[in-house]
């Protein structure tokens, strides 16, 4: 290089240099935070999705936030122990026998996940063909039936129930997600299919467009075997009449909190930054509008359903709110 262009090309790299110091947040990498959703068709990847994409979330400076799709409450669950999702959803009943290490087939105790807040309801809802012959939960035997994803809350429930009642082996199960198993059932490979999900579910809907269909009411099963006295987290609930095609009377079944977790090694302010911004009146606003489930979030309902050790940036928030 001749000694003539020597000090302008020094000069131009000098000054480009000298501006990327001075606006280092123009480069800065964000912390990325991963929250974990569920299969496609359920609401637990709605609740991640809408939380990533609620733009006071996405405006955030400090840290990103990123959904991700899993199988469910019970992988959501060890993923968020493990520290490989920072945020997920989780039913609460998975959560008190995670950290109790009473899980089935599973005596681990997760003890790294914390509950963040109260999200929705979701109760337990059996699928079957209107005038195929099955009107109560023993008319499964020998049936094929969806059961829900394998690692997911519906699967772990499914079996929960129904080796409670005597007739987990006695049917014939096929595990796959919500979408997939109303596609089965549309197709007539499937005698019925189980959720475990917030209603009107889309995948309910898409089944009731090809079949006649109805729900099976759950709850004298339930009741007459001491279900809810062994499992003393599910309540009781009613899906109303008219809430799918073709079903005119209420169906009686039960339900568990889906809850907002977090791992224990989230940052406080983190959390505590999440939760002011989507339990703000704007951020609930924009969760109904994403499905409609999502109405009975509010700051009056943030802690129902938790049995179980609070973050410490979620105990910040509702002690602030007034209700803790």
């Amino acid at each position: 290089m001749s000694r003539k262009h020597f000090f302008p090309v020094f000069t131009i790299v000098s000054l480009v240099m000298v501006s990327l110091v001075s606006v280092p947040d123009a480069f800065a990498v964000k912390t990325r935070f991963v929250f974990g959703g569920g299969p496609a068709g359920g609401t637990f990847q709605v609740v991640a999705n809408a939380i990533q994409t609620y733009k006071p979330v996405k405006d955030i400076k400090e840290f990103s936030v990123k959904a991700q799709s899993s199988a469910g409450s019970i992988e959501n669950l060890r993923r968020v122990n493990a520290g490989k999702s920072d945020f997920a959803v989780v039913y609460s009943g998975h959560l008190y026998q995670g950290r109790n290490g009473m899980l089935r087939h599973d005596p681990k105790t997760y003890d790294k996940v914390l509950a963040v807040g109260y999200l929705y309801g979701a109760p337990a809802q059996l699928v079957v063909r209107k005038g195929g012959g099955v009107s109560s939960v023993d008319d499964l035997q020998g049936k094929k039936v969806g059961v829900g994803n394998a690692g997911s809350g519906a699967f772990a429930n499914c079996e929960l129930f129904f080796t409670h009642l005597g007739l987990w082996e006695k049917i014939e199960r096929n595990a796959m997600g919500y979408n997939d198993a109303a596609a089965a059932f549309g197709n007539r490979q499937l005698d019925a299919f189980w959720l475990f999900t917030a209603f009107p579910s889309g995948a309910v809907i898409m089944a009731s467009q090809t079949n006649s269909i109805d729900l099976l009411s759950l709850e004298t099963a339930a009741l007459n075997s001491g279900f809810y006295e062994k499992y003393p987290y599910f309540t009781k609930v009613t899906i109303p009449a008219g809430t799918y095609r073709g079903v005119d009377e209420d169906r009686h079944s039960f339900q568990d909190s889906a809850l907002w977790v977090a791992n224990a090694d989230v940052p406080d302010d983190v959390v505590y930054k999440m939760l002011s911004l989507v339990y703000s009146d704007e951020g609930i606003a924009y969760m109904v509008s994403q499905k409609k489930n999502f109405r009975g979030m509010s700051i009056e309902n943030g802690v129902n359903g938790i049995v179980t050790p609070m973050h410490p940036g979620a105990v910040r928030f509702w002690r602030e709110k007034g209700v803790l």
